[in-house]
């Protein structure tokens, strides 16, 4: 067996099984480059903390510089790529003119996403803060920062969101998947998170795609916000629960349906499973859940 008639064999099944072929440099976007874009992004909204750089006064513009170039550089060509393979998807045109315009949306998108960041450091600052204040063990911010599986969950969810409520395809599903990977932590970039939100542990949540999360809310690990159905014909329906602002979920409580809506100041204690609307200020154990 010969590495010539390996390779023709590998060529054979590239034209005989479709669907799972991305063949062309152009046509879909690539995995590896859309996470070096996210790290890039992660050092620019914490500085110091996530590449070995040598920052300091003299050399701090002309890094932030570099980096931004490269994120919007690289970024746009991934969305560029995903807007094509898009409308090609749904209307079988990847026309030059076509391609300009995609062009055109990413790399307004890609600014768009970088003039944000700013505002998201805002937030993400507060997270910091909520789980420095949530967590006995942290000694501080920096702690948080640096080592912290549910922050660098919500770092990721920040962006991709931002991405996906922009329209971009895709490419938020990368970063989500990949962070996951990370953290074990399953957030959909379409879920909307209000600040301050704090995931202790972590391991094992997971939040559905059109999850709605208030503000000052800490869930632990093993919490899922999912769907009571899952059939294709519900996706452009809201199937996942509400939680209000200063909600306390902790582990392994399981909450589904879109028409759930867990009310303001509630604890969900442990291991609950529940279908259906909780009254604010609300406390639910084992024996009451439903």
């Amino acid at each position: 067996m010969t590495i010539d008639f390996l390779v023709d064999k590998m060529l054979e099944s590239y034209k005989d099984v479709g669907g799972v072929n991305c063949a062309g440099i152009d046509s879909f976007p690539n995995r590896e480059n859309v996470v070096t874009v996210l790290q890039n992004l992660q050092s620019l909204i914490f500085p110091g903390y996530r590449k070995a750089d040598e920052l300091d006064e003299q050399n701090l513009r002309y890094i932030t510089g570099q980096r931004i170039n490269c994120i919007i550089t690289m970024l746009t060509r991934e969305i560029q790529k995903a807007l094509i393979y898009s409308v090609a998807q749904n209307e079988g045109s990847q026309n030059e003119a076509r391609k300009s315009h995609c062009f055109a949306l990413a790399e307004a998108t890609a600014l768009a996403l970088v003039n944000e960041l700013p505002a998201l450091r805002k937030t993400l600052q507060l997270d910091v803060q909520a789980l420095f204040q949530g967590d006995p063990a942290a000694k501080s911010h920096e702690e948080v920062i640096v080592s912290y599986p549910g922050l660098e969950a919500i770092i990721v969810h920040r962006i991709a969101h931002f991405l996906h409520v922009n329209g971009v395809p895709v490419i938020p599903r990368i970063m989500s998947e990949h962070v996951h990977g990370k953290t074990g932590i399953d957030i959909h970039p379409g879920a909307t998170i209000g600040e301050r939100f704090f995931i202790d542990h972590g391991t094992g949540i997971v939040i559905g795609e059109t999850a709605v999360i208030g503000k000052n809310v800490k869930i632990y690990q093993g919490v899922t916000l999912g769907a009571l159905s899952v059939k294709k014909d519900l996706m452009d329906t809201k199937r996942h629960p509400t939680v209000e602002d200063n909600v306390t979920i902790y582990a392994n409580a399981t909450i589904l349906g879109g028409k759930t809506v867990i009310g303001e100041g509630s604890i969900i204690g442990g291991n609950t499973w529940i279908t259906h609307s909780v009254a604010p200020h609300s406390v639910i154990s084992q024996d009451d859940a439903f």
